[in-house]
């Protein structure tokens, strides 16, 4: 397996067993993530005391450009551990979960702008949290209505959903798809 070339200075190197694949570690001020990996309970309460508390949590806030709910939003404490709970980031068997998989992905990728659909705008906060954790920047997030198809089957890639090239194979332009996900038309460019 290849090192990787390059690694933003808050990670070091791990190896995900179950997908053979290096992935960066997230560290926290220089604790690995582990102590949030290997908790059975009171995960989502540590880390969010290791942030200073409910009032230091409200100060992170999550920028929604989406037709759900847009605004700006402070994350809540409570609703966090109520919403939420204590989720699983990792597990032998799997490696990592969705959620530190997105956050560490988007954070390497340099991912500015995160569109996903309404489904996933629960996990957001934890997103917020994770983020604030391991001092990653903050993107502005859309999340668009589900899209579905002709029987109201929600379109998704784990369900072997229609990719936006198979789209527009099918003579969709860019501006239908932006209709789909309830997007802005783009800007006419002179």
């Amino acid at each position: 397996m290849a090192e990787p070339t390059t690694a933003p200075s808050a990670m070091e190197a791990i190896s995900f067993e179950a997908s053979g694949v290096l992935m960066p570690k997230p560290t926290i001020t220089g604790m690995s993530v582990d102590f949030l990996i290997r908790a059975t309970s009171g995960a989502t309460t540590a880390a969010i005391a290791r942030l200073g508390g409910p009032q230091a949590l409200a100060q992170l806030v999550i920028r929604e450009t989406g037709p759900v709910a847009p605004g700006v939003h402070a994350l809540d404490a409570e609703a966090l551990i109520a919403e939420v709970g204590d989720v699983v980031l990792a597990r032998k068997d799997i490696g990592t979960s969705y959620h530190l998989a997105v956050v560490v992905d988007d954070a390497a990728q340099g991912i500015s702008h995160v569109v996903r659909g309404a489904d996933l705008m629960p996990a957001t906060p934890l997103h917020r949290l994770l983020q604030a954790l391991f001092g990653y920047p903050v993107p502005v997030w859309h999340h668009h209505r589900l899209i579905r198809d002709e029987s109201g089957r929600r379109l998704a890639k784990r369900d072997q959903a229609r990719a936006l090239a198979t789209l527009r194979d099918e003579g969709a332009t860019p501006a239908d798809i932006r209709a789909m996900l309830g997007l802005r038309a783009a800007p006419v460019r002179a």
